[in-house]
């Protein structure tokens, strides 16, 4: 059974021969790991069950370590180096007049596909929209310009999403053409504790942007995943009715994975629940092979994808790093 058969029978709800398994890792934890083991491909490493597609080459270098990307916002990555912080807005007043949106259909957003099918068509294969909605809102407008927009410019809100919108599901009806498996939308919305904009604001604002965007995906017949940080447990029966397949990154600290997984078995699946802010940098080698464990008991039901619950971060033990790589590869019936 390859790769991609593994996490099908998972997403079905099926039970898989083994739990399938997908990490990622900052730079620096990266290099961790390339010095391990001698290899430049953390993928190879890892031995990931997905395979997520899409631009590799969205920013352009810019002096004193900030980039600019093809939407026209500036990040600083002098301390942050993956992502960085806004440092220029695109758009500093509430209107679209004079912006001018990159084409969606760009070759760069679409020319490894081919390539890395045939090179790790074994895997599952996603295409991903990072910063697919609110983020890309707030990225091009600034957080607190944005939030604000919500009430005192409620009209261009609307018409920033919708934008968005309209490039994602641009980008989405090209990504089908080629043989994948699911669309994967990034888009934070959640906090330690509840959403950055309530859910007032989500369901009036950005629920009906996402169906139009998920329903994109599913026309097409490809399945849904998500990745939304915090705590958005309470939009879960909303996500399930727009078409949501999988969600990520399922924090441990801010939900409770096991009743989580019981309640939504056969309407949701999850993929993460490895504690990324306290086991990983802050707990020995047992304890991380313990939670692993754990959760690779709650995956053998299927519905499960096992990954940390965010990239694995540069403060993290090389020696918890192996310990859960150690764990997840040993599973009965792996195939190295």
């Amino acid at each position: 059974m390859t790769k991609r058969e593994v996490v099908q029978r998972a997403l079905r709800w099926e039970q898989p021969p083994y739990v399938p398994w997908h990490c990622a890792f900052t730079h620096e934890a990266a290099e961790k790991l390339r010095s391990r083991f001698k290899k430049a491909d953390v993928d190879e490493i890892m031995g990931n069950h997905l395979l997520y597609l899409g631009c590799d080459d969205r920013f352009i270098p810019m002096e004193n370590d900030c980039v600019r990307d093809v939407f026209g916002v500036v990040w600083d990555r002098h301390e942050e180096k993956d992502i960085g912080t806004v440092k220029g807005l695109a758009l500093p007043e509430p209107t679209l007049s004079g912006y001018s949106w990159p084409d969606p259909l760009d070759s760069r957003f679409f020319r490894n596909i081919p390539k890395l099918i045939k090179e790790r068509g074994d895997c599952y294969r996603v295409f991903a929209i990072g910063f697919s909605l609110f983020e890309r809102a707030w990225s091009l407008r600034g957080m607190e310009n944005f939030l604000m927009d919500f009430h005192e410019n409620p009209d261009f809100a609307r018409d920033l999403l919708n934008s968005i919108a309209d490039f994602n599901v641009a980008q989405i009806r090209e990504a089908v053409k080629y043989d994948i498996d699911a669309i994967h939308f990034g888009d934070d919305w959640g906090q330690q504790h509840g959403l950055i904009m309530g859910p007032k604001i989500w369901r009036e604002f950005i629920r009906p942007v996402l169906k139009r965007m998920y329903g994109a995906a599913r026309e097409a017949g490809k399945l849904v995943t998500i990745h939304s940080c915090g705590d958005v447990s309470g939009l879960f029966d909303d996500l399930i009715e727009l078409g949501v397949n999988c969600f990520n990154p399922f924090q441990p600290e801010v939900m409770d994975v096991d009743r989580m997984t019981e309640k939504y078995r056969g309407r949701l699946s999850f993929d993460g629940g490895l504690s990324t802010q306290r086991t990983l940098p802050y707990g020995t080698p047992e304890d991380v092979g313990r939670e692993v464990r754990h959760l690779l008991e709650i995956g053998r039901k299927g519905g499960y994808i096992f990954a940390p619950a965010h990239a694995v971060e540069g403060d993290v033990p090389l020696e918890n790093m192996l310990a859960f790589i150690e764990t997840i590869q040993s599973q009965p019936g792996v195939r190295q």
